[in-house]
């Protein structure tokens, strides 16, 4: 079969060069970093919706992602282990699972105070100050001790 002008990966000339185009194709940690944003911020639309069965599914689907993130950038598998991935994360989900709304609001504020702890331990503070940050509990369900 004749190679077309768009075949850039079978184009190439051997595998370590394909492996390489493949490599720079899925970036780094920013691309996963979007996508948590993006499933967060579908968590926060879930739990307004009462939805949490969805606001698990993207809960889970953070973690997946988060996990593909730390195996191709190694060197900030640290912090996600020790801020999300070793008892944060199942401990958050029993709390989305839970279908309280009380128990799930919190467990949305504490996880973007998780978020922005790890961003903060990854010389990342300015990720911090966007809107995605903003989002929060309903008035109904803040906490006191929360910063709204």
């Amino acid at each position: 079969q004749q190679l077309r002008q768009d075949d850039w990966l079978l184009a190439a000339p051997d595998d370590v060069e394909r492996f390489r185009r493949l490599q720079q194709q899925l970036r780094g940690f920013d691309q996963p970093m979007w996508e948590i944003g993006e499933r967060f911020t579908r968590i926060h639309d879930a739990l307004g919706r009462g939805n949490y069965e969805l606001a698990v599914f993207h809960w889970w689907k953070i973690e997946q992602t988060l996990r593909n993130a730390a195996m191709k950038r190694p060197q900030r598998a640290a912090n996600a282990q020790a801020f999300f991935l070793d008892g944060n994360y199942q401990r958050l989900r029993t709390e989305f699972e839970s279908r309280d709304p009380g128990r799930a609001w919190a467990a949305f504020e504490e996880a973007k105070g998780i978020c922005q702890a790890c961003h903060h331990a990854e010389q990342s503070a300015f990720a911090n100050d966007q809107a995605l940050f903003e989002l929060s509990a309903p008035a109904a369900y803040a906490r006191p001790d929360n910063k709204q």
